[in-house]
């Protein structure tokens, strides 16, 4: 195998792992508090979640960094410390943040299901009507 494929393999498994790592790991921590109820609702969850990570993920730690670029630098004086390369210590800061990415859009999706789940008598107006009039009421509570 030659030297320049190494690299790029692994370049690729740090872009397209992080991600999809970061969001199984968020997946799993929300099964805690929300349980899927069947196992097609399981996959979308959790499909949803790993999507909402890998692009939703990179933004949070962009803004995260021009916001908090000490942090960045402390963590790869803390990779130092192990022996590795510091560049590397982005992902100490990184990895949390897009779990953090991807945890909404478990919970939103569920919350969706759940509630299409409870009108599933009713046509497209009713629930439309249902919807509106469940907006109002929060604005009126606001």
């Amino acid at each position: 195998m030659a030297i320049g494929t190494g690299v790029a393999s692994g370049v690729l498994i740090k872009i397209i792992g992080a991600p999809l790592l970061a969001g199984a790991a968020a997946s799993a921590l929300t099964f805690l508090f929300m349980w899927p109820r069947s196992r097609r609702e399981a996959y979308v969850r959790l499909t949803c979640a790993i999507a909402m990570s890998g692009i939703l993920g990179p933004f949070l730690v962009v803004m995260l960094h021009s916001w908090w670029p000490a942090l960045f630098a402390s963590a790869g004086y803390v990779v130092a410390m192990f022996g590795v390369d510091p560049s590397m210590g982005i992902l100490y800061v990184a990895a949390p943040l897009m779990v953090l990415a991807g945890l909404p859009a478990w919970w939103l999706l569920g919350g969706l299901v759940r509630w299409l789940d409870k009108r599933k008598d009713k046509d497209l107006a009713e629930i439309a009507h249902d919807a509106a009039e469940m907006v109002k009421d929060m604005r009126g509570t606001l």
